[in-house]
């Protein structure tokens, strides 16, 4: 039986006489278009179907009142702290669940138990000695009380890094209750290594001065949260999955050698006791310098500081309102510079705190990327909220806190700054203050989700560099770097919507995976104008709150009316890649009377006849075939009648080519369709189609163009933008690559 085929842009006013290919095999549909609903916690009265915080929404509140004193003598920590915690849930609360983050170093810890390790025939010592739990370290907490504000003992239970708090009657909805606990313990020395675990807080020794630098995280026992969705967040540290904390308020006092310099959460009360006339003046000045860092601890007075260490005490008194966590670095070795950065309305410092060995790349590069952070950060997502931003030299990898992070990046001792080591320097800084946005202000479950702090992180990483940077190689964010990954051994590929402590490649899938998704969300599948709205809408949402997948999910959606569900489904529940193939094209001309004179019947394609793939054309050199088309009907009314004028449509196909494009999709992960047409002279023609073309048939898709120009050749995502994993198959006429030979001689 013949069937009409109908033609791109002639509406139902003419068809082309043509018989549809019977499918040679059965379209394997997999739901890649459903929604998600089924998959998502059900909307309610704390969090909407919109994914903003609903009416009843609420967060539990700890505020913390700590006085703690370093010992630099044998490097350990003594310290005391009044918690009070706010019941704001509607629940009754029998207990609750302290973090015992330090315990992580104790030598019966979970983290090494069930770290696997294989044996070579040479071993770094601190590899060994760390995953065998050879170091004679003393680590954890040593808990000397836990009282109530009658001071009376708590009754608690430790289990590895979590502590239960038994409470003598429930603390009802709406309370509060005030807790004291005393506790020391001995801190990490991050180089050498103790545990697995050894790189978010501890100390380095400098044996040349004879000097210790202190980056102090983790520290004090701290609440968990309860929420709406899990109750208590209470799954053990074992080193990878981050931290979930509640917001407060804080009021620190921390007792350190009295030539040390301190940076730390918040704002330092008393800057006119623990500093110099000097120093304190040029404090002042860097509250009005926007275009240039002013140095308030100079690297002289830093040096004269390692010669004499000082006996005496200081004791830096902070506050800090409105965040999750503290954290602090000590050391007489510090030099201290700092500027101030204009926003709407505020104008926060950026500051940094580096040993001389940091130098001459930390004075130059160090407080510059703190501002342009927060300054781009602030545009993509929420004005930046608290008075500072601190940056502080560490010896290796990086680790963020609210206003404060870690940062690795030093010189080898002849100054010498390579170009990797600038640029590396300077995205980690980026990506560490980045991280006050998210978590510490978006403030998200780090414990499980990963990439909701890594990976948005990551891409907002991304579009800094590209605008404060536009010389630095770019690693994570383009669609092309995350290729490699995604053709991989699958077998080691996880979903992003996978626990931190099961994810096999980390930093490719929790930061480079996802970071390149919503890079091309933005730039390919909404476009920057509709991303930017619905990810600042977000942000602007779940600022000082705590937002789960599904209300990120819900936002992009429902602030650009943008079905993205295939997105998440795709790129966020499964390992599928991107593998598009552009199969064939085959070209057409309409057949006239013109062309019959000519004498290109022979051209004439019988389209009532069915061919098979084989016999599609490798190229376009032998011409175009030809296509009749005869008057559609339309019922109106009952009667029949030409729908449309014949002669002007004959009119308007007469000198159109026509090209039949078919696509299949071979990675599974379905994206848009982005063709790109070369024409015989020379210009070019792009058509972008979403994703949606697939929603019928997920594996295979023909589509037909209509061209007034004759097409030289056809390229499926020519600035590669969508991770497609092979570019061989995605020109036509093929274009033979490099062979494997000539490959491995290139890159000799």
């Amino acid at each position: 039986m013949r069937k009409l085929l109908p033609i791109l842009l002639l509406g139902f006013g003419w068809s082309v006489v043509a018989q549809q290919k019977p499918e040679k095999e059965a379209i394997q549909w997999k739901g890649k278009f459903e929604q998600l609903e089924q998959m998502l916690p059900t909307p309610n009265e704390y969090r909407t179907g919109s994914g903003a915080p609903g009416s009843k929404y609420w967060q539990q509140r700890a505020d913390y009142v700590i006085n703690a004193e370093l010992n630099d003598e044998n490097q350990s920590i003594t310290g005391s702290e009044t918690i009070t915690y706010y019941n704001n849930s509607p629940d009754a609360l029998k207990y609750l669940w302290l973090q015992l983050d330090q315990n992580i170093y104790e030598k019966d810890n979970n983290t090494t138990k069930t770290a696997t390790n294989v044996m070579r025939d040479s071993l770094p010592t601190k590899s060994i000695a760390g995953t065998l739990s050879l170091y004679d370290f003393d680590g954890g907490y040593k808990l000397k009380s836990i009282k109530d504000a009658s001071g009376k003992a708590i009754p608690f239970t430790v289990n590895k890094t979590m502590m239960r708090l038994d409470l003598p009657q429930p603390l009802a909805s709406g309370q509060k209750i005030s807790i004291s606990i005393e506790w020391s313990f001995n801190i990490h020395n991050r180089v050498t290594g103790a545990s697995p675990n050894d790189g978010r807080s501890g100390m380095e020794y400098f044996p040349e001065d004879g000097n210790y630098l202190y980056i102090i995280a983790q520290w004090f026992p701290r609440m968990c949260v309860y929420d709406d969705v899990v109750g208590w967040q209470h799954k053990q540290f074992l080193g990878r999955g981050e931290f979930t904390l509640a917001f407060g308020n804080y009021e620190v006092n921390l007792t350190v050698p009295a030539d040390h310099i301190v940076a730390g959460t918040g704002m330092v009360k008393n800057l006119k006791e623990v500093l110099t006339a000097d120093q304190f003046a040029r404090f002042e000045k860097a509250k009005t310098s926007y275009d240039n860092p002013v140095i308030i601890c100079t690297q002289a007075e830093a040096e004269q500081r390692e010669k004499q260490k000082s006996k005496a005490k200081k004791t830096w008194r902070f506050t800090a309102e409105n965040v999750r966590d503290f954290a602090f670095a000590t050391s007489r070795k510090f030099i201290w510079d700092a500027q101030a950065v204009k926003l709407a309305g505020k104008t926060p410092l950026a500051m940094s705190y580096y040993p001389k060995e940091g130098n001459p790349l930390w004075e130059k590069e160090s407080t510059r990327a703190v501002k342009n952070t927060i300054t781009t950060y602030s545009k993509y997502s929420v004005d930046f909220p608290y008075p500072q931003a601190t940056s502080v030299h560490a010896a290796s990898l990086g680790m963020e806190y609210p206003m404060i992070c870690f940062n690795f990046g030093r010189p080898g001792k002849d100054g010498v700054v390579s170009d990797r080591l600038k640029w590396g320097m300077i995205g980690v800084i980026v990506h560490e203050v980045g991280h006050n946005f998210f978590p510490m202000i978006v403030n998200n479950d780090e414990r499980q989700w990963t990439w909701m702090d890594e990976g948005v992180n990551t891409f907002v990483q991304y579009r800094t560099q590209v605008e404060n940077y536009p010389d630095m190689p770019l690693q994570r964010g383009p669609a092309s770097k995350i290729v490699p990954y995604m053709k991989g051994d699958k077998q080691s590929m996880r979903p992003l919507m996978t626990n931190s402590e099961q994810v096999v490649q980390f930093g490719a899938e929790q930061y480079a995976k996802c970071a390149t998704a919503l890079n091309i969300l933005r730039e390919t599948v909404m476009g920057p104008e509709l991303f930017d709205k619905a990810f600042k809408e977000y942000a602007q949402r779940w600022a000082f709150h705590h937002p789960k997948p599904a209300d990120f999910f819900r936002t992009m959606e429902d602030a650009s009316a943008v079905d993205l569900d295939w997105f998440w489904r795709g790129w966020f529940y499964t390992t599928d890649n991107v593998d598009i193939s552009l199969d064939k094209v085959k070209w057409f001309k309409m057949r006239t009377a013109k062309s019959n004179l000519e004498g290109k019947d022979k051209n004439v394609a019988d389209l009532s006849k069915s061919k098979d793939d084989k016999d599609a054309p490798e190229d376009f050199s032998n011409g175009p075939s030809y296509f009749s088309v005869i008057p559609t009907d339309a019922r109106f009314n009952g009667e029949f009648r030409n729908s449309i004028d014949d002669k002007a449509v004959v009119t308007k196909l007469e000198d159109k080519n026509f090209y039949e494009v078919t696509l299949s999709n071979k990675g599974g992960l379905v994206m848009p369709v982005i063709i790109e047409w070369t024409f015989k002279d020379g210009t070019k023609e792009t058509d972008r189609i979403p994703a949606e073309i697939w929603r019928i048939n997920e594996s295979k898709v023909t589509k037909v163009f209509a061209k007034d120009k004759e097409v030289a050749s056809v390229t499926f995502d020519p600035q590669k933008e969508t991770a497609d994993i092979s570019t061989t198959d995605n020109t036509f006429p093929r274009v033979s690559g490099p062979s494997k030979f000539d490959q491995l001689k290139n890159k000799n």
